[in-house]
């Protein structure tokens, strides 16, 4: 009743046509191919993201009353986490830690529901409605796979969250503000009672009629909304002002080590990047998101410093389980978690689902070093040997990607990229971060 969205870019790519290629031809920093990108536009926030505003930053929603959306997803950290903790710290008395790290709520606008589908180059640079409307094709790398279910390219893609639990803004909203582990809001009668006394309950009132405060659901539910709603309007959540798309639009230059990187990034032979963080704007002109939007399994090591491990038993194994329900018997993607966007992932400090490593540099080894030195990031048994894969059960093993490079390698084998390679590719990175000024 209240998945309402309003899409701000129908229509828009229709104007656009050129198809772009990231793959620089020298060393000069220019793009020699400049387009023009489009953007979200820049308007007044309606009244009902005004609302979800002061939803979004208001603490009394929480248990603790020291909690709110922005606390874990700070605007002065690009919607990500403040700090440099693996996970973040909620509950009642603000003890207990959340399951997994947060994600930066950035970036959200174009991601399309949940299914489980064909690896479609098509979704790529597009949502689902786009699709229908325009038919467009955005170029990428296909994805390899090993996994019987995965053979014929059957991938999980879409949705918010690790797992991708959530399809709709309003319903990520409502993880968080429930969760007993995070803001631990209760119940939608407890929600309610507090939006009732909020100094901003006449709002409810002129929004939707007085009869909106004596209906704790419907209440509720339009407190989320809202939320929703400020996450699509306000443009922080969705700015493409990173130094890479001025240089897409021809308005900026990288540095000698930023397009070494960005080569570095799009070989399909060797980092891969781009394989599963899709660099090139769309055909139509929408800037990249570097995500394809699927889910994979990587098989990061464990990170002994959550609660949750020192259960040994225990095993977070994403799209199915345990904290979604419903895919619980699709075994055949157990340890797969959602691809995130690299924009402005230099300004985090905790990597992957379980925040276990923490730095761009420790990043980049583990997918360098994985195969060829395992014991670099895993772990040794009691044999001496790497454990591999140790967060994920050894029937799940069959699952982690090892065809797609920088994973085809084997022990022994040189790793598909020097130091010089990870420090260049770290150093294009960065020019993902938002806030770059352009000169004039």
């Amino acid at each position: 009743m209240f998945n309402r969205t309003i899409v701000w870019f129908l229509g828009a790519g229709l104007m656009a046509g050129a198809v772009f290629a990231a793959e620089p031809k020298g060393l000069s920093g220019e793009n020699p191919n400049p387009i023009h990108l489009i953007r979200p536009p820049v308007q007044p926030l309606s009244a009902m993201a005004k609302l979800g505003r002061e939803l979004f930053f208001d603490t009394s929603l929480s248990s603790s009353g020291k909690v709110a959306c922005a606390s874990c997803h700070s605007p002065e950290h690009a919607y990500g986490p403040p700090n440099d903790a693996p996970v973040m710290l909620g509950g009642a008395d603000l003890t207990l830690q959340g399951a997994r790290a947060v994600p930066s709520l950035t970036y959200l606008e174009r991601q399309p529901e949940f299914s489980v589908g064909p690896d479609d180059p098509s979704n790529e640079n597009v949502n689902v409605t786009q699709q229908a409307e325009i038919g467009k094709t955005a170029v990428r790398v296909q994805k390899l796979a090993t996994q019987t279910a995965q053979s014929a390219n059957i991938v999980p893609q879409g949705g918010m969250f690790w797992d991708g639990r959530a399809d709709t803004l309003q319903i990520q909203a409502a993880g968080p503000l429930f969760d007993p582990r995070e803001m631990d809001g209760g119940s939608e009668e407890v929600i309610a009672e507090k939006l009732r006394k909020s100094a901003y309950a006449q709002k409810f009132v002129g929004l939707f009629g007085p009869s909106i405060l004596r209906d704790s659901r419907l209440l509720a539910a339009e407190a989320l909304f809202a939320i929703g709603r400020y996450q699509i309007e306000d443009p922080s959540f969705h700015p493409y002002t990173s130094k890479y798309d001025y240089w897409l639009e021809g308005k900026a230059r990288l540095s000698e080590p930023e397009m070494r990187g960005l080569r570095l990034f799009n070989d399909p032979e060797n980092a891969n990047c781009a394989g599963c963080h899709t660099s090139e704007p769309s055909r139509e002109g929408y800037p990249p998101n570097f995500t394809d939007r699927q889910y994979e399994a990587l098989g990061v090591p464990r990170n002994v410093a959550l609660a949750d491990t020192k259960d040994p038993n225990y095993f977070d194994l994403g799209v199915c389980g345990p904290i979604r329900k419903d895919m619980a018997e699709q075994t055949q993607f157990c340890g797969m978690f959602k691809t995130p966007t690299l924009r402005n992932t230099a300004v985090r400090h905790a990597f992957f689902h379980n925040g276990v490593f923490r730095t761009l540099q420790q990043v980049m080894d583990f997918y360098n070093l994985r195969d060829t030195n395992p014991e670099k990031i895993y772990p040794l048994g009691a044999d001496g040997k790497a454990e591999k894969y140790n967060d994920i059960p050894a029937q799940y093993h069959a699952n982690v990607d090892v065809a797609d490079p920088p994973f085809d390698r084997h022990r022994g084998e040189p790793p598909a990229m020097t130091a010089q390679d990870e420090a260049d590719i770290i150093a294009f990175l960065s020019t993902l971060n938002d806030g770059y000024k352009p000169e004039q």
